[in-house]
């Protein structure tokens, strides 16, 4: 008779939950999504996630892909204002209210690529603590380390490019670290032709290296993903094996002792 083991189920609820956390969770609220583990536990005993696992891989690789998509986009369109902006004084007001709603959404990808590596990062940790089998899977991460540290990586990469990228245009990572202070930014900026140049040309190469981040984070979760499933897989077949082992115990042929003979002991 078909059935699931409890371990199978729990990690199914993770992967669904890691597509339910992302997007809802930005960088500046890691601290208290996290609860560290605490909150991730409570997920993994829910069993009503379950039936939205399936998908849950398929769907963070859809998302990376939009995402990677709409940056190439982005990128174009800043490319054309670029070269719009060296043949006019300034751009008129209406095409530069389209300039900030295309930086704005660039730093809006930033954050969801962050949001997709702390929700990963943070369901390595909770499987480790949780399947004793899963914490001692090696891997062929380099330098033997777990997927949680190799996203932090990737993060914090991106994270310093970013600013270093705004730095030599005399710009700080604040002033685009959230929409408020991003649209005051670009405001000032675009009070002359120098300042929009400076943030067309700053947008330009932010949203070509985020092209390029998230096709290494496409390939950080492809791996990901890939490792769970051979690891839930051969959970899977321990949990088969052990079934089939308990059924022919107790479905083995009982032998009769035969009329006559006596149970006695023989020493």
């Amino acid at each position: 008779m078909p059935h699931c083991s409890s371990t199978s189920n729990r990690l199914l609820a993770a992967l669904a939950a890691v597509d339910l956390m992302i997007g809802a969770v930005t960088p500046a609220e890691a601290g208290t999504a996290t609860g560290a583990a605490t909150e991730w536990t409570q997920v993994l005993n829910n069993g009503e996630l379950v039936a939205l696992v399936g998908k849950s891989g398929e769907q963070i690789q859809n998302q990376l892909t939009q995402i990677n998509q709409l940056a190439q986009q982005l990128e174009t369109q800043l490319n054309i204002y670029q070269n719009l902006l060296q043949n006019t004084a300034t751009l008129p007001s209406h095409m530069w209210g389209q300039v900030e709603s295309d930086l704005n959404q660039l730093r809006s990808i930033v954050d969801r690529g962050q949001s997709i590596a702390f929700s990963m990062g943070n369901a390595d940790d909770v499987l480790q603590q949780r399947f004793q089998s899963y914490s001692s899977l090696k891997t062929n991460l380099p330098s033997n380390e777990t997927f949680s540290s190799t996203y932090q990586t990737w993060s914090d990469t991106n994270r310093d490019t970013i600013a270093s990228t705004l730095k030599a245009a005399s710009l700080t990572a604040d002033q685009f670290d959230s929409e408020e202070t991003t649209m005051s930014s670009l405001r000032s900026m675009s009070e002359t032709a120098d300042g929009q140049m400076k943030a067309l040309q700053v947008g330009h190469q932010i949203a070509a290296q985020q092209v390029a981040q998230m096709q290494k984070l496409r390939g950080l979760v492809s791996q990901q993903m890939t490792m769970i499933g051979t690891w839930l897989q051969t959970e899977q077949t321990d949990q088969d094996l052990a079934q089939a082992r308990r059924e022919k115990f107790f479905n083995a042929e009982v032998k009769t002792i035969p009329e006559g003979q006596k149970m006695e002991p023989r020493w």
